[in-house]
């Protein structure tokens, strides 16, 4: 981990297109700014982490209804080939 010190107006550049200053300090919190292309999302780690949770949650189910939907192919399937004969 990389520790730096700045002051307010400073600012950290991140690679070429990322740009961090710091525009306030008041009360024990600090204000940033981040500049970075629109292509690059920026997220406060609380609502990432819980992006990440949701995602995962979402790949279970979807997971689920996959196999119940191939299931159910089966059997249709079986149904059908049965009703030929």
């Amino acid at each position: 981990m990389l520790i730096l010190s700045r002051k307010i107006e400073e600012s950290i550049i991140v690679g070429d297109t990322i740009t961090i200053k710091i525009l306030g300090i008041h009360e024990g919190q600090v204000k940033i700014g981040i500049e970075a292309p629109k292509e690059i999302k920026v997220f406060r780690s609380e609502v990432y982490e819980q992006i990440q949770k949701e995602n995962i949650e979402a790949s279970k189910s979807e997971k689920t209804s996959v196999s119940k939907a191939a299931s159910m192919l089966r059997q249709h399937k079986a149904g059908t080939q049965g009703a030929k004969q």
